[in-house]
This record gives structure tokens, sequence and C-alpha cells, in this order.
């Protein structure tokens, strides 16, 4: 009877031991995605090529970044970080006197310095991680988790790394924009401080309420958007933000010595014509590289840029012939393609090429007007029409958004486009009122922009103070700030 026992026992525990083995076995291959079939690979070979979702559950043969679109995404890093250096730097360079050519340069290439080491510490996570509909949260703090990997919260075939040196190009460029108003007479010091404190008020909630995946007006990857607007390469973000906090700093700066009085004339249109080409080229990257892949709505934003920046160039020009009786500038035909650059931004990859030419006219023009006529009325020093072309571009720009956005052009506009249906976007865009969205969108961005730049100001001036006395001002900051000298003739 014992050995009865024994037997059974034993019989016992081996069938234990095969249905424990068989659970466990059954349980890692249901973990394990299947195999995909012929049908489903092809899938996400056209989903790679359409930039579209992969397919959804199956073990992918393409399991990182898609080549192509990785390859283009660089490319556009690099596009837009030579917008800025040495296109933005030469830009500038060429349009302040030759006493503070070299200050100019220094103050784009330490913003790039400053701006790269809060976007690797924390700022890229307050943009684009998920947290509030105002700001990201701390999972990217230190581009921890940013590898060659997709993030799938903005795209599936660019790996996570180029996304996060991508976006950090605009983050340099927009602050280094601003010092376009203030060239010639705030201290170098006090730029440092101002950059740091401004990215951390109003850059990474801006940039993360327009373009992050929980941002409170991404109107298109945001199904709960409170406010559904769009801006595709950053007209808001960048150009607003850039242009209205110039004009405040610039107001509590007050202006160079001898403004109205002296001759300020640009030291060389040479530098200027070049930095405008390098800007041209760049904005490539900055445009159609918004479309986050190498694929038609790319196309589309490329085609549209070229338009809106010849024909503005053309027009600005040509109002100087009109307004003024004399031959056209080499300055007018520069400060144009720069205006027709900025105005085509938010709308780049969302208008047709005719919505692209009625924006080259209307950006020829109204920044004209603000920035050659305006500007004198109001007696405000804006060194370099910052607030004029960027604020006023912008701004325009924003609102041309909303009226020529055109579904047909853009599928992220319609129902195709889920977080399109859920939060409305792709109704208001059909039914014509996708503006008004526009105008809250403007309105949020121009008194955050204000606010935080009149609080920044006036805590550096108070702290450390803002302009550099008038004997380094009458001397020039090359020298005076940096011991060294543009031209040694």
């Amino acid at each position: 009877m014992q050995l009865t026992f024994l037997r059974g026992f034993r019989v016992f525990i081996r069938s234990l031991f095969i249905a424990c083995t068989l659970a466990v076995a059954s349980r890692a291959q249901s973990a394990t995605p299947p195999e995909p079939t012929l049908d489903q690979r092809v899938a996400d070979v056209e989903a790679y090529i359409n930039n579209s979702a992969r397919t959804a559950d199956v073990a992918s043969r393409v399991a990182g970044p898609g080549p192509g679109h990785n390859g283009w995404m660089m490319t556009s890093a690099a596009l837009v970080l030579f917008m800025t250096l040495p296109g933005l730097a030469l830009f500038y360079g060429g349009l302040v006197r030759r006493k503070n050519v070299l200050s100019v340069l220094a103050q784009c290439m330490a913003i790039t310095g400053v701006v790269t080491l809060l976007w690797w510490g924390v700022g890229y996570s307050l943009v684009f991680a998920p947290g509030t509909p105002y700001l990201g949260g701390l999972k990217y703090v230190f581009l921890e988790g940013v590898g060659a990997a997709p993030n799938l919260d903005y795209s599936a075939w660019i790996s996570h790394s180029v996304w996060s040196m991508y976006q950090m190009m605009f983050a340099i460029i927009t602050p280094a924009l601003i010092i376009g108003a203030i060239a010639e007479r705030m201290k170098f010091s006090a730029v440092v401080a101002f950059v740091i404190l401004w990215m951390f008020a109003v850059y990474f909630p801006l940039a993360h309420m327009v373009w992050g995946v929980d941002g409170l007006m991404n109107g298109v990857w945001n199904g709960s958007a409170m406010i559904r607007a769009i801006d595709f390469a950053g007209g808001t973000v960048v150009h607003m933000s850039a242009g209205w906090s110039a004009l405040v700093l610039c107001i509590i700066l007050g202006p160079r010595i001898g403004f109205g009085k002296e001759p300020m004339a640009p030291h060389s249109m040479v530098l200027c014509m070049v930095g405008t080409g390098m800007l041209w080229v760049g904005w490539y990257g900055f445009n159609a590289g918004s479309a986050a892949a190498a694929d038609g709505i790319a196309g589309g934003a490329f085609l549209a840029t070229t338009l809106s920046a010849a024909i503005a160039s053309l027009v600005w020009a040509g109002l100087e012939v009109v307004v003024f009786k004399k031959t056209s500038s080499i300055l007018g035909m520069c400060s144009g393609a720069v205006s027709g650059l900025v105005v085509i931004t938010p709308a780049a990859g969302f208008v047709s090429a005719n919505g692209a030419v009625i924006i080259g006219v209307l950006a020829g023009a109204i920044p004209f007007l603000f920035c050659v006529k305006l500007k004198a009325v109001f007696g405000y020093d804006d060194a370099l029409d910052t607030f004029g072309v960027h604020a006023v571009g912008g701004t325009l720009g924003a609102l041309l958004t909303g009226l020529l956005a055109n579904s047909s052009i853009n599928a992220n506009l319609t129902v195709a486009n889920g977080y399109a249906k859920s939060n409305g976007l792709a109704h208001i865009v059909a039914n014509g009122s996708l503006w008004i969205e526009q105008l809250k969108a403007i309105a949020l961005t121009t008194v955050l922009s204000i606010v935080a730049t009149i609080i920044i100001a006036y805590a550096i001036k108070v702290v450390m103070g803002l302009r550099a006395s008038p004997e380094v001002e009458r001397l020039g900051l090359d020298i005076s700030e940096h011991n060294e000298e543009g031209y040694s003739l």
C-alpha cells in the first residue's frame, strides 16, 4: 500500500510540473507578438513610406526608426542650427554699426550654448513630456530615455534623440531673435541672464501648450485641446513670443545714445545679404522639417515657403519705390524675404500654393508699414526691426493660417485625424471658423510674452542692471565687453 502511495505521489508531482511548464510557455507565447505575415510586413513598409502608424501588435521587421525620415530630420536639424550660426549672426551683425558687430556674434554663440544646456537638463522634458495642458512633466530630465527608438507621441519613424535635437534648434533661435531689438546697448551678462529666465517663463510653457502631446493649444495632436489652434512651424511659439518680448525689452531698455539724431546705418550690407541667404536656406529645415517626415506635407511646406519669401521680397522692394520714390534697396529685399519666411511659418504645411502667394503679398506689405512708418510714429528703438518683422509677421501669419488653412492640403485637419475629430478642429476648419481659435492663441501668446518680459526685465535691472554704461556704448560693445574688434584694417 505504501508503494502504491509513492507511485501515485510521483505521478501527481510529474503532472503538476508539466502543467506549470505548459502554463509558463503559453504565457510567454502570448506575450510575444506573432511573427508578421507577408501582408503585415507590406503594411509596415507602406506605413513607413506614408509616415503613418506602424502595424499594431505585430513584431515589425523595421523595429527602429525609418532611415529616410530620420535622415531628413537630422538634415533639417542642421539647417535650423545653420539659421542661427551663422545665418542670424551675420544678418544681425551686418545691420549694426562696425563697433558692435562682434557683440551680436558673441550673443548668438552664448545663447546657443546656454539653451543647449537648459534643453539637456530640463527644457526638452518641460516641452515634450506629458504633463499638464500648460507645461510638460519631468519624464525626460537630462534626456533620460531619449534614445534611438521613436517617441510615438510625436512620430512613428523618427528617433527620439533626433526629434529632441531638431526641436532644440528652435529653442536656440527663438531668444536669439530678441537681440535684434536691443542691439548695441544691452550688457552681455544681462542678455545671458534674461535668456535663461525667459526660456523658463515663456518658451518652455508656450512650446508645450502649442506642440506638447497634451498641450492647451495643440489642436492637431491633442484630442482634448481647449484652444483648437494650429501652428505648423512656430508662428506663435517662435516669432510672436520673440517679437513681442523684443518690443517690451527695447522700450524698458530705452533708445540708443544718439537715436534719431545721428546716422546708425548698417555697417555691411554684404554680411546682411549673406545672412539672409543662409536664413532662407535654413528655413527649409524649419518649415519643411516640421512635417516630421520626408513626405508630401514636407514638400508642400517647401513650396509654400519658397513662394512666400520670394514674393514678399519683391513686394517690400516695390513699396520702397512707390513710397519713397527711389530705387529698391538690398536691405528692403532682405527684409521682405525674411518677413515672407516669418509669415508663412505657421501656415506652411496647411496652405496651397495660391494661399502662399496671398501670404507673400501681405507679408511684404504689412510688416513694411510697421518697420518703415509706424516705428517712426511711436519712436521706439527696435534697432533691427525684430518687432516689425517677427511680432507683426508672426501675428499676421497665425491669423492668416486660420483663414487660409486647407484640409485638402493636410489630412490632419480632417476627421481622418482622430484627434481633430475628437476636439472639433476638423469641424471648425470645415465651417471656416478656425480664425477664432487662432485669435485665442494670438491673445494668450501676446499676454504671456509681454507680462513675463516686463517682470524679468525689471528684476534683472534691479539686481545687475540691463544697460551698458554710456562710455561703453559710445566706444562700442566689441572692445569694451569682449576686448576684441571685428575688423583690424
